[in-house]
């Protein structure tokens, strides 16, 4: 430690001119100059937008909380379970938690670093040095204590805002993860939701599958009865038979994709897998109506279009952070206590007070290189969020136009497809009191009944994808993270 140095006039005019130097060498970015994103977005989503499953309204159904929206008891358990137990939504907590401590350790940059410390050594100066001549004559002992203890600080101001606008930098990027992990959020839910409705339409087409083979059971009976009669050969008994056996083997398929559902959801919930509890009923309520809103709403409700802007807010200071590298940086140090060679006189004051206080001017000047280079780096990365931002706003009302225009044309697909089924039913009757009043073919019963099978099972297939249309429009609206406390 030493005593404190004061500066001059001239000392002040070299400050001045080294800024001065320092902001005119700010490096040309060649034609990659940092930009605003364009926000510009459609005053509607077009022809969807006035379906009737999904009318345009000031308001959007995504305001309205997951809680709400999803009105089955043991949906909503998965959900909650899945929001409590999923690994990749605690992951996520994990990157909230790293990125809030980031922001408390950019504050305790604004702070003077202080620390206290205390040595004890020794040294042996040989005497044929200066120093050794002296301390001889002055009756010191040839091995010399040193003990030292005291205070140390320094401070770096912030002259060109680089600590502050680092400190925003990274508050920025930990509301960006809690709106990834908002974004996640809509995603799991959406997955769950879509998981379990393909579960329910797979127990109901296992019940018309099932039906439909104890119907094609007694029709193979009727057929073996009609052949002993001679009125059909054996020809007959066969198609049927193999139609019964077909039938089976599909059973066996669904119930494989039951399982992997099953499990699915399990991994979802983070579960092993087991049964999962579910009202197949549901897949026969109405379809909740989604209102969609203006697509500006997309811009508070979408947590994926909030997080790329707040990343993009944050890679604007960074760029400015990285251009406060040219300017000089100014700190201060101080330093106070007591050093003795003699322990016993270590704390007497003031003859074994020490202190010293200086102020540090830094610029940079052979390292510029690096400096540049990380300079057009982050400027880089500027432009790398706003084409990000861009893209995201851009994949949000493509999303919602997508599924506008899907549950339009599924519920004229599906209002077709049950005249269809009704009719197939008939027919399928119809044919059976022909063959057995001998005015029709057993080939016309047969092909009969499998077109109505058929039909019933593409209806429940549609109804489903009605279901996770109406999931996946209530994600891309934005819907999905908000709970509800």
């Amino acid at each position: 430690m030493r005593r404190g140095r004061t500066g001059s006039s001239s000392s002040v005019a070299a400050l001045a001119w080294l800024c001065f130097f320092a902001a005119g060498c700010i490096p040309s970015l060649e034609g990659n100059e940092p930009r605003e994103p364009s926000k510009a977005i459609p005053a509607s989503f077009g022809r969807a937008s006035s379906t009737a499953g999904a009318s345009s309204s000031p308001a959007s159904s995504t305001q309205t909380v997951w809680r709400t929206f999803f009105d089955d008891a043991e949906l909503r358990a998965l959900i909650e379970m899945a929001l409590a137990k999923n690994q990749e939504l605690n992951i996520q907590l994990q990157e909230i938690i790293i990125a809030r401590n980031e922001v408390s350790a950019r504050q305790g940059d604004y702070l003077p670093k202080v620390g206290v410390g205390a040595g004890v050594g020794v040294e042996r100066m040989g005497k044929n040095t200066s120093q050794g001549i002296s301390d001889e004559s002055h009756g010191l002992p040839q091995n010399l204590g040193d003990f030292t203890f005291g205070f140390w600080g320094s401070w770096e101001i912030d002259v060109w805002g680089k600590l502050r606008d680092a400190t925003k930098s990274a508050d920025l990027r930990y509301l960006a993860t809690m709106e990834g992990r908002n974004f996640m959020v809509t995603q799991i839910v959406a997955e769950i939701a879509s998981s379990y409705f393909e579960l329910v339409a797979i127990d109901n087409q296992l019940d018309v599958l099932k039906r439909n083979v104890e119907i094609l059971g007694d029709a193979l009976e009727i057929i073996k009865l009609e052949k002993q009669a001679a009125r059909v050969t054996e020809l007959a008994v066969q198609r049927f038979e193999a139609e019964v056996l077909k039938n089976k083997s599909r059973l066996y398929g669904l119930e494989q994709e039951k399982v992997q559902i099953e499990n699915k959801i399990n991994f979802l919930v983070g579960r092993y897998p087991q049964a999962v509890r579910r009202n197949d009923q549901k897949l026969k309520d109405p379809l909740p109506k989604v209102t969609s809103g203006l697509p500006s709403d997309l811009l508070k409700n979408r947590p994926d279009i909030r997080q790329a802007e707040l990343e993009l807010q944050a890679t604007k200071l960074d760029v400015q952070v990285a251009k406060a590298e040219f300017y000089p940086s100014l700190s201060i140090d101080a330093a106070v206590g007591y050093r003795s060679f003699n322990v016993k006189h270590l704390l007497v004051t003031p003859d074994s007070l020490i202190y010293n206080l200086a102020g540090n001017l830094t610029a940079p000047l052979l390292n510029r290189k690096a400096i540049e280079a990380q300079y057009r780096s982050v400027n880089a990365q500027q432009l790398q969020a706003v084409f990000n931002y861009e893209r995201t706003l851009l994949q949000a009302f493509t999303d919602v136009a997508n599924q506008l225009s899907l549950v339009e044309n599924l519920q004229k697909v599906y209002d077709l497809q049950a005249q269809q089924v009704e009719v197939l039913t008939r027919s399928s009757e119809t044919s059976t009191v022909l063959f057995q009043s001998a005015r029709a073919d057993y080939v016309e019963v047969l092909l009969t009944r499998r077109d109505s099978l058929d039909a019933e099972m593409e209806l429940i297939e549609t109804k489903k994808r009605q279901w996770l249309a109406v999931v996946h429009l209530y994600q891309a609206l934005g819907g999905g993270w908000r709970s509800g406390g």
